[in-house]
């Protein structure tokens, strides 16, 4: 019994839920999305700063969203006119994103932290209603008669609509994705695996911006983002199956549920 109540003193309770956080922010990642709700709050819980949390975390799950682009490379490929502009939009938006998070002071993104929550969480809540009214969008845009052509969406109103979601990515990000895929569709596209295309090379641009700011700017606590890196992609990788069985409602539930505990909890802790 001494054994092991010694072995308990000796677990750092702090790296366990580190690794329990990130493995379930993969599987959330791959099957509804949402992860930072979890790993976000496992970083502070490190006793890190809440910019380098933040940056750790984005740097942490950045290399699972590189592999939609592999995903998505035939639509892309079919879209390159429209993915050029949308991947500078993304470029562009994330560094100013990053660039304005490492510039903000720490108790002053802190106390942000549960309002960006919060919105995000909103954004997730709201994803199926407007999902359903977005498909029944684009089943009346379908009835076009066979004379009639729908006109191409403006370029440059998308294109500064995507410069300032990604600007959210860079500085945050979390539900940014459907916003999106919600804001694409309200431009005119209607297509949906040219909307996730679109959605992915604009995301990752300004993540992989993120990125590289992040690191180079030395704000990213390694032994953390290793860890949680590794977590992360064997959450995502053993999630197929799960994924299959449990209905996309129930997921969406327990992300919103989960980032409105997480808000909640840093709305009571902050001083």
């Amino acid at each position: 019994m001494n054994s092991l109540s010694s072995l308990l003193r000796l677990i750092d309770w702090h790296w366990l839920w580190l690794s329990v956080a990130a493995f379930l922010a993969g599987v959330l990642n791959a099957v509804a999305g949402g992860g930072s709700f979890l790993l976000f709050p496992a970083m502070l819980g490190m006793k890190m700063l809440p910019v380098q949390a933040n940056a750790t975390n984005t740097v942490a799950l950045w290399p699972g969203q590189l592999t939609s682009i592999a995903a998505y490379r035939d639509d892309i490929g079919r879209n390159r006119r429209l993915a050029w502009p949308m991947g500078l939009a993304g470029l562009m938006g994330g560094t100013a994103g990053a660039v304005v998070l490492l510039n903000t002071p720490q108790m002053t993104f802190l106390h942000l932290v549960p309002w960006l929550l919060l919105a995000a969480a909103s954004i997730f809540a709201a994803a199926g209603p407007v999902s359903r009214w977005l498909a029944r969008r684009g089943n009346a845009g379908r009835t076009i008669s066979p004379g009639q052509v729908a006109p191409p969406p403006r370029l440059l109103p998308v294109f500064l609509s995507t410069v300032f979601v990604c600007f959210y990515i860079g500085y945050f990000g979390a539900g940014a994705g459907f916003l999106l895929i919600t804001l694409l569709s309200l431009f005119g596209f209607q297509d949906l695996n040219e909307i996730n295309a679109l959605k992915v090379v604009s995301t990752t641009m300004a993540n992989g911006m993120a990125f590289l700011i992040f690191v180079i700017g030395r704000q990213v606590e390694w032994r953390y983002c290793l860890l949680a890196m590794v977590t992360c992609a064997v959450g995502g990788y053993s999630s197929a199956r799960f994924a299959r069985k449990v209905p996309q409602p129930v997921l969406r539930g327990l992300v919103v549920f989960i980032g409105l505990s997480m808000a909640a909890w840093f709305f009571w802790k902050n001083p």
